[in-house]
């Protein structure tokens, strides 16, 4: 038998040898190949077909006519190199710095000290004039060292073109110090021999070498003069290579052949240009431009021509221009690079062309209106689904940007429509479609525009158009779309349409802060019909905890984990969690209990840990706590005192939880409840061991739960008839505690008390857990058959409501170790009760119990009113503790600073009552003149 009592206690490189001196031929001007005949434009603008890096045939069918031109041009250079500055004996010159480097290993083509030998280089070529000159310096000093020879093995930079080489430079490694390097300065120039039309002088400048005595140590100078005369444009040459220009410039505007080859025409236009011809060459290749492109408006001005048939004749215009263009330019491409180069004022060959088709053509009236409603025609079309030739819109397209009209003329023009278009579709497809449907609507709108810019419309134009379409379907019905839809889509749970609703909306500017909006009143008016329901009780707690999954399930999928949609969360679940005061409080500390009993087969204690969480995740959202404290430690003690408890380590985790998120102030009861039950195993391993020593200890096996007062729930005391053997053992240990502990004193909480009692059958022996009630009652039959209502009460002394449910479950429950007469369910006054012989059950031990653990009515309320009471008493407390420390406040004032301080909700006319009260005990007063401002009295 147990019976509980309550205890009242008064990371150097190598670097390659620098080049001597050496004179080196140059072109004076011009491209030196082919490729600088073609002009640098984008990609873009080269007429589909042609290859902008293909080069232009040369005179003999090859690709390097145009590059032999090249090297015959009229003027030379030739570059007088620096001296390297004197270095130190055996050192060697690295390009780049004045620094010695280590001298580099002996050479095959080096030759000792005091050898000479020069070489010079290949025999001009047709048509050179350029004369290459190797030159070899003897060291002054006697001894070592290497001296330079020029020739092959030095590996010399070759000129471009093969018949146009000059002489080989020689590279010296000096082996004493050498002269000090010399600033370059202005290059010197020779005559071509022959040069395409002009003649040559009679005379042609000498190189005169005057070396010094071999002796001195001294190095030789190579001196070469300029021309005395300059060369002269023979009579007519102008006007005879203008007429051969303007042919070919015709030939090109007409796609016929050209008469004379790519390399004449490159050279003409030079020579022009080096004998100031190029202001007229460049005003009459403009006016024959012009007035091509002036002629070409004519075949525009048909009126029976469709949309699509404009576009193409305007394409292939365009595209024919382009062409043109680029050919007429690499025939005066040397005109482009220099005088109009050097005119910053002037457009090149390639912008004037630009000018001149957007100014004759693009700009007419007609042409631009015409060609800009077909462009918007054609992309009509394809937004109602017709298949469109998007190259021909591509190809328009860029021609409006690359003629600089693209967004005055079509950009503003194509948005407007665009703006209009989808202001209608969205009027009408909200009123047809369902909110899934008109969603995946918007984004497929999105998609196709955002191909059209990636695949025909500039760049430019995606920012302005994207946010058109965000706003006529989004932005105008944003309120609308989650009126008609996010409650179902929520109620649903339809993760995919939820996500595509969160990823649209956050398009929009503000879209996200009226679906938060929606959201919060979702989870309030949900979260509300679960709470304020009398009915639902029973399945709060677990809907809550449902209705949490579900929401953290959709923020997590749905909504990206955005913080502002789980704060948002929060703070509904708080608002609508405590409409209901006190009651969630004290249902989730019910849940708990059911949880931690024992007999709780539905979760293994990995399971029973995040349903724990679970519910401390609920637990914050409340305010009441101290309601959830007094009904979760008052089911605590029927766990911990009736034995039901399935696990000590379930429960200390879940006080372990309750201390994280509350403080030690709150579970210090709770943690006091544990050490008791500790304590008390102590002193029964010490009573048994005292009963030993008794001559006679008796038949009952008593074990005794030795609770302190302060820190478990308090309970009303019952005045029962105990059989002589319970009492005789109250009292044997009665007398063996406080024989260890004076002063302190027993109080026996009958109530609590449990016991196995044995009993037989006609089918055998059975053992029965039950309550210290059900026990006095069963023991009764010992002496006796049957009994009374009346008769039951007499013996036992048991008051009348919990005798009625002690022989409620004795004799209407699933174990009838009793017969109840007449039959029916509740228990009236003048019922008998048998012993029923004829009782069967499939187990030994059959638990009858059940019955403590049930919270009555009466315990509720009791519970309740406890709570209450507890909180007057912390409300006076509160406002003794601010009129102390402020003397003097007003009614306001000291109403704020209690719900400040408060942890409780309280309702201004509680805190009223107990300011009455105060004043009437004399903790406070009020203000003579002012009846609202009170005094603290000392």
């Amino acid at each position: 038998m147990v019976m509980c009592a309550m205890a009242a206690p008064l990371h150097r490189m190598w670097a390659r040898p620098a080049r001597p001196a050496t004179a080196t031929s140059l072109p004076a001007r011009g491209p030196s190949g082919p490729a600088s005949l073609r002009p640098l434009l984008p990609r873009a603008l080269v007429p589909e077909g042609q290859n902008p890096r293909e080069r232009v045939p040369g005179r003999h069918g090859g690709t390097s006519g145009l590059r032999k031109a090249g090297v015959r041009s009229a003027i030379r250079r030739l570059s007088s190199a620096r001296t390297p500055r004197p270095r130190p004996l055996g050192a060697r010159a690295c390009p780049g710095a004045d620094r010695a480097c280590a001298p580099p290993p002996p050479r095959l083509s080096q030759v000792p000290h005091g050898a000479r030998r020069t070489r010079r280089g290949p025999a001009p070529g047709r048509g050179q004039a350029g004369v290459g000159v190797g030159v070899a310096v003897a060291p002054g000093r006697p001894g070592g060292g290497w001296a330079a020879r020029g020739g092959a093995d030095d590996r010399p930079a070759r000129p471009r073109g093969r018949g146009g080489g000059t002489g080989r430079g020689a590279r010296c490694f000096p082996a004493a110090a050498m002269a000090d390097e010399t600033p370059r300065k202005g290059a010197l120039s020779a005559l071509v021999g022959h040069t395409n039309g002009l003649t040559k002088p009679a005379a042609l400048a000498a190189a005169a070498v005057s070396p010094k005595p071999a002796g001195g140590g001294g190095s030789r100078k190579l001196v070469i003069k300029n021309f005395r005369d300059r060369p002269k444009l023979p009579d007519n040459y102008t006007q005879d290579t203008w007429q051969k220009l303007h042919e070919a410039v015709r030939a090109v505007q007409s796609s016929t052949s050209i008469r004379y080859n790519l390399e004449e025409l490159y050279q003409a236009v030079e020579n022009l240009c080096s004998h100031k011809v190029s202001p007229t060459l460049y005003k009459q290749l403009r006016q024959v431009c012009e007035d091509h492109v002036q002629a070409q408006i004519l075949q525009f001005r048909e009126d029976s021509l469709d949309s699509v048939l404009f576009l193409k004749k305007i394409n292939t215009c365009w595209q024919d221009h382009c062409r043109q263009m680029i050919m007429i330019r690499s025939i005066f491409l040397f005109l482009d690079r220099t005088y109009v180069l050097q005119n910053s004022m002037l457009p090149s060959i390639w912008d004037m062309g630009l000018e001149l088709f957007r100014n004759h053509i693009i700009s007419d009236k007609m042409v631009q209106s015409k060609s800009i409603d077909g462009i918007l025609l054609l992309i009509e079309r394809e937004r109602s689904g017709e298949a469109v030739d998007r190259s021909l819109l591509r190809s328009l397209l860029s021609m409006l940007s690359d003629l600089q009209v693209y967004k005055d003329s079509f950009e503003v023009k194509f948005l407007e429509e665009t703006n209009c278009l989808y202001a209608a579709e969205g009027q009408r497809l909200m009123q047809e479609r369902e909110v899934p449907e008109y969603l995946n609507h918007v984004s497929k709108r999105l998609e196709e525009e955002g191909d059209r810019v990636i695949t025909y419309l500039d760049h430019s134009t995606q920012k302005p158009l994207i946010a058109c379409v965000e706003k006529q379907l989004l932005g105008e019905h944003l309120t609308a779309i989650l009126q008609k839809g996010l409650d179902q889509l929520l109620d649903e749970n339809r993760v995919p349409d939820l996500t595509q609703m969160y990823q649209l909306f956050s398009r929009v500017k503000g879209g996200q802060q009226v679906l938060l909006q929606h959201w919060s009143e979702y989870i309030k008016t949900f979260g509300t019909t679960i709470v304020i329901n009398p009915e639902k009780d029973k399945d709060m707690v677990q809907d809550l905890l449902d209705f949490k999954d579900r929401v953290d399930h959709v923020i997590e999928a749905c909504f990206q984990r955005n913080e502002k949609f789980i704060n948002l969360m929060k703070e509904s679940f708080e608002t609508f969690i405590n409409k209901r005061p006190n009651k969630p409080a004290e249902l989730i500390a019910k849940h708990v209990d059911s949880k931690l009993r024992a007999g709780n087969k539905e979760a293994t204690d990995e399971e029973l840990e995040r349903i724990l969480d679970k519910v401390m995740i609920i637990f914050r959202f409340i305010h009441g706590k101290d309601v959830f404290e007094a009904f979760y430690k008052k089911d605590l003690a029927k766990r911990l005192l009736v034995g039901k408890s399935a696990s000590v380590d379930a429960e200390k985790s879940m006080l372990s939880k309750l201390k994280h998120e509350c403080g030690a102030a709150f579970t210090s009861k709770l943690e006091g409840m544990f050490k008791d039950m500790e304590l008390s195993k102590d002193i029964m391993v010490q009573f048994k061991q005292y009963m030993q020593n008794q001559s006679d200890p008796g038949s009952i096996d008593l074990t005794v739960n030795i609770l302190t007062m302060g820190y478990w729930p308090t309970y009303t005391p019952m005045e029962v008839h105990l059989t002589p053997e319970m009492v005789k053992l109250q009292e044997i240990f009665k007398t063996f505690y406080l024989g260890k502990h004076s002063g302190r004193k027993l109080q026996w909480q009958t109530t609590l008390g449990h016991a196995v009692l044995k009993a037989e059958f006609k089918e055998g022996k059975k053992e029965f857990q039950v309550s210290l009630f059900q026990t006095l009652v069963l023991l009764m039959f010992n002496e006796g058959d049957g009994f009374s209502f009346e008769e039951i009460k007499m013996a036992t002394g048991i008051e009348d409501g919990e005798l009625r449910r002690t022989l409620q479950s004795l004799a209407c429950g699933k174990a009838r170790v009793l017969v109840k007469s007449p039959k029916g369910k509740e228990v009236e006054d003048g019922d008998t009760f048998m012993f029923n012989g004829e009782f069967k059950h499939k187990l030994f031990r059959i638990k009858i119990n059940q019955i403590q653990m049930k919270e009555t009515i009466e315990e509720q309320a009791s519970t309740t009113e406890r709570v209450f009471q507890d909180r007057q008493y912390q409300i006076d407390a509160a406002i003794v503790r601010i009129m102390k420390m402020r003397k003097t406040l007003g009614h306001n004032l000291l109403v704020s600073e209690l719900y400040n301080q408060l942890k409780f909700p309280v309702k201004p006319g509680d805190l009223k009552k107990r300011i009455e009260s105060l004043i009437d005990r004399d903790y406070m007063e009020r203000d003579k003149d002012n009846p609202n401002q009170y005094h603290y009295v000392a």
